[in-house]
């Protein structure tokens, strides 16, 4: 199985109907989805200069971190980590997205209008250390700050 279709399997087994699902996006591959957080994944949606910046950090002491999203002009950024995360997290400005909450999902590699994959998943269930993640969201922080910009 290849890598995408490994992430459309992975992703799909936390829908209501993971055969729907499936059969949706292979039908308009370009399209979205609805998935539910907390079954697999909870999401941390940082500010965007934030979330790039994180991302950055995370990325130098990362081989491959979990999936990571942007949408809306890159507006936020979600990135994916444990179940049970958004349920104890504490950080000013950060959203989360944990049991009973939706998220807007593109095909795995794809884009679609005004959401896309910064890091597509790629199948194996690899997601973003919630510590590690934090300590890269400080650094990122202080980065920004020394260079006079907010997040």
């Amino acid at each position: 199985m290849t890598g995408a279709k490994r992430a459309v399997e992975w992703l799909a087994s936390v829908a209501p109907d993971p055969e729907t699902c499936r059969r949706e996006w292979e039908r308009n591959p370009r399209g979205i989805s609805l998935l539910p957080a907390g079954k697999a994944w909870d999401v941390l949606i940082l500010p965007g200069r934030l979330g790039y910046a994180t991302l950055d950090v995370l990325t130098r002491v990362l081989d491959r971190p979990g999936p990571v999203l942007v949408d809306f002009g890159d507006a936020r950024t979600g990135f994916f980590v444990p179940p049970g995360t958004a349920a104890h997290w504490l950080g000013t400005g950060i959203r989360t997205a944990g049991p009973g909450t939706w998220i807007v999902v593109p095909y795995p590699g794809r884009s679609c209008g005004g959401i896309r994959w910064l890091v597509p998943p790629d199948g194996s269930g690899t997601l973003t250390d919630p510590a590690l993640l934090e300590l890269a969201m400080h650094e990122a922080a202080a980065d920004l700050a020394t260079d006079g910009g907010s997040w």
